[in-house]
């Protein structure tokens, strides 16, 4: 998939919409804890009741891994079940990989040949030869981490050099060089949507990976009016807001519901920017 493939799913469902599974066995409903993979079951009927609202999805690895071999059992379900049932959605692992060498080239394979996900979250911490060994599979996207949404991220990445730069703005400089528009996305939290004006000065056509919206405070509409481009260049991932909508029977409804509303959003928007 590249970013003209991307771009026609948006148009065709007027969505710019990423479902983020973050499925916790311990907050899924209770009736589902009956079947052999109940966290399984649980993705895949929110998967069934999203999957035209949304143009992609992104399992959280924590929430899988935390588990052991069913944890990673329960995944690799996910992920073929998206893929057999739904092959035009975006699947992205939520991984947040950052090493060298050997070790980032086994989680490339990992992820992309043996899940057949088609991006993985990576921090950049350690430099181009973390990022590189991902960038080698054809027809994949790695997602840099580059301003984040949670408190901490005023730790470090506001960090300014002795130029006055900005330290998750020389990240983008740096680390756009490494790559392509279709083959490099960005992480940006939707609580930091002032900073896209000046991010997209630095990358005007990548696609951006934007969290934060619903359960976290993020305004879908601040991220569409500053991170918007020709092509919508936005993947405005909701997790709990979604998935956990509701807690009874009737989950799958109030999850498509959350959905629904999210995407007449994002319609408004991309007819507003002369996108459809």
């Amino acid at each position: 998939m590249d970013n003209a493939i991307l771009f026609s799913n948006i148009r065709r469902k007027k969505s710019y919409l990423c479902v983020g599974l973050d499925s916790s066995i311990e907050k899924i409903p209770k009736h589902l804890l009956d079947f052999d993979h109940p966290v399984f079951e649980f993705n895949k009927q929110i998967i069934d009741v999203t999957a035209s609202y949304a143009v992609a999805y992104k399992p959280n690895l924590a929430f899988y891994e935390c588990r052991g071999s069913a944890g990673w059992k329960e995944l690799e379900l996910t992920a073929k079940y998206i893929k057999t049932h739904y092959p035009d959605q975006f699947l992205i692992a939520d991984a947040k990989r950052g090493d060298i060498g050997n070790t980032s080239e086994m989680y490339a394979k990992a992820f992309f040949e043996t899940l057949n996900f088609d991006a993985i979250t990576v921090a950049p911490y350690m430099g181009e030869d973390s990022v590189k060994p991902f960038l080698s599979f054809k027809g994949k996207y790695v997602v840099i981490l580059a301003l984040t949404s949670n408190p901490g991220a005023a730790d470090f990445q506001y960090f300014r050099s002795c130029d006055d730069t900005l330290l998750f703005t020389e990240i983008i400089r740096k680390s756009k060089e490494w790559g392509t528009p279709d083959n490099i996305m960005y992480v940006v939290g939707a609580t930091k949507a002032s900073m896209l004006t000046i991010i997209r000065e630095l990358i005007p056509d990548h696609f951006l990976l934007v969290p934060g919206i619903g359960a976290q405070g993020g305004s879908l509409e601040e991220v569409a009016v500053h991170g918007m481009n020709k092509q919508c260049g936005l993947l405005i991932n909701a997790s709990r807001s979604i998935i956990y909508a509701g807690n009874g029977l009737d989950f799958t409804e109030k999850a498509a519901e959350e959905c629904r509303s999210l995407q007449q959003q994002m319609e408004k928007s991309l007819s507003k920017s002369h996108l459809l």
